[in-house]
């Protein structure tokens, strides 16, 4: 999956960004009070992608 349109999804279902690292960014659910991070990758591995929404309390896509 390409990482913007991982990134709209996160955000569509409620996530925020939260801050850069050096070679990642950091999205919150506020709702649910939890953080993951996201790879400065072009394309997301799909088990990845689960992994985050999991880690987020969201649907995968």
């Amino acid at each position: 999956m390409k990482r913007r349109d991982f990134i709209r999804h996160l955000e569509s279902n409620g996530c925020e960004f939260l801050r850069e690292g050096s070679a990642h960014t950091l999205y919150v659910n506020r709702r649910t009070h939890k953080v993951s991070t996201v790879p400065r990758h072009r394309e997301l591995n799909t088990f990845l992608v689960r992994k985050i929404c999991k880690d987020l309390d969201i649907p995968p896509p």
